[in-house]
């Protein structure tokens, strides 16, 4: 019915997709210890890129106040 519609509408139907590529792993279940320790994983990597960015915000935000400091003595 919406495949019909699409087409009534000047849409075509999308198109089918290819094959997954040959290199691709197989899909493995994971265990809820497994499951539970790559969200581990990905929140610490997760922190350790923003603790970075925060750094990077800090010495943006140091070098701007010592800007405001030399206009506001002019």
């Amino acid at each position: 019915m919406t495949a019909q519609k699409q087409t009534e509408a000047g849409v075509a139907p999308s198109t089918p997709r290819t094959a997954a590529p040959a290199a691709r792993k197989p899909w493995k279940k994971k265990t809820p210890v497994e499951v539970v320790l790559d969200q581990i994983n990905r929140l610490r990597d997760g922190l350790v890129e923003k603790e970075e960015e925060l750094k990077q915000t800090r010495r943006q935000l140091q070098k701007l106040e010592e800007v405001k400091k030399v206009l506001e003595a002019t």
